[in-house]
């Protein structure tokens, strides 16, 4: 594309020639002609000075750090995402249903649709159009599967369950599967039927090997837009709010409702039962044990130290209601004596 036919698609300012043309987008270090590379930050303005890109993506604070061709925008780093979709699109995929997939003759597929090798649809589930279901992929009885979605391979959704429009599961996501509802009884567990569904909204991406358990009663519900990195476990009817992102290995327990526009980092873990309003965000390997109902960013990551180190101060830890109680006394006992003096 040329610079000038990205900026009218795009938008930004552009400084240098529109017939600037440009092939794929890299990285500032190995950029070259015809190449284009971003810079987000201040940070990386020697690299912006080393680099033999043939145009670059900028902030407009950094509008003149360079004279190479360049579009100056609000954000560059989602102008990037956009721009990267364009110059390098996903491999298209024919329509219409391989010899080697399974489909139960009650199953309804979009002709536009394409089933790969492998691949199973059940019963009375329906597959909209233009979606992609690549070899291995599973889809159960009763699915509804909206437009544009695509099941990379051995993805799975378990029966009854629901996707949106441009719902995107990698390899080895389970949708549907059932929630970790038990019943003690007399020293057995006894296990609780899930009949509920696991609902997902429009946009939603599940990266590789990642879980979303099906409600007991109700349903579990990813809302639209929602992002999940891989390895991510959600419990069973669990509420993720609109546009929320969640990182890899996070945990999140049965019944927790997540609001929107959160951001979850890597490794949290999240009791069930709780609540966490819009706009919040939890550190990486941050555990929230209780409802948090004011928008803000949540950390309790212990630093990690030398062992010896960590080993002390551990000990300092375990003994700190004890501390406390003895610098009450010690302090109280400073009172008085102050209160005594002439």
């Amino acid at each position: 594309m040329k610079l000038g036919e990205i900026v009218a698609r795009f938008g930004g300012e552009l400084l240098g020639s529109p017939e600037t043309d440009v092939t794929r987008i890299v990285p500032l270090e190995r950029a070259g002609e015809g190449d284009v590379a971003f810079v987000s930050s201040a940070k990386q303005v020697r690299r912006l000075e080393a680099t033999a890109a043939g145009a670059v993506i900028l902030a407009p604070e950094l509008r003149d750090a360079t004279s190479r061709p360049r579009i100056v925008c609000a954000n560059p780093y989602a102008y990037f995402a956009r721009l990267s979709a364009v110059l390098h699109p996903a491999p298209a995929h024919a329509a219409g249903v391989h010899p080697a997939a399974v489909i139960d003759p009650g199953a309804e597929i979009d002709p536009s649709a394409s089933i790969g090798a492998g691949a199973s649809v059940g019963k009375g589930a329906y597959i909209g159009a233009r979606s992609v279901l690549e070899p291995g992929a599973r889809v159960g009885a009763g699915v509804r599967i909206g437009v544009d979605c695509h099941l990379h391979p051995n993805a799975v959704v378990y029966h009854g369950c629901v996707l949106g429009d441009r719902v995107g599961l990698h390899g080895g996501v389970v949708i549907g599967a059932d929630g970790f509802g038990l019943a003690l009884d007399e020293g057995r567990w006894l296990k609780i039927p899930q009949v509920g569904r696991a609902v997902l909204g429009d946009d939603v991406e599940i990266g590789a090997n990642s879980t979303v358990d099906r409600g007991t009663l109700d349903d579990t519900v990813i809302e639209d837009g929602v992002k999940i990195d891989n390895q991510v476990q959600i419990g069973h009817n669990c509420r993720i709010g609109a546009h929320t992102a969640i990182a890899a290995c996070v945990g999140i327990a049965g019944s927790t409702r997540i609001g929107r526009h959160c951001r979850i980092g890597g490794a949290a873990m999240i009791q069930g039962h709780i609540e966490i309003c819009d706009d919040v965000t939890v550190s990486a390997a941050t555990a929230i044990m209780k409802s948090v109902h004011k928008p803000g960013i949540y950390t309790s990551i212990y630093p990690f130290q030398e062992h010896r180190e960590w080993i002390r101060n551990a000990a300092y830890l375990r003994h700190m209601d004890s501390l406390a109680e003895k610098i009450k006394a010690l302090e109280k006992r400073l009172q008085e004596l102050e209160s005594q003096r002439p």
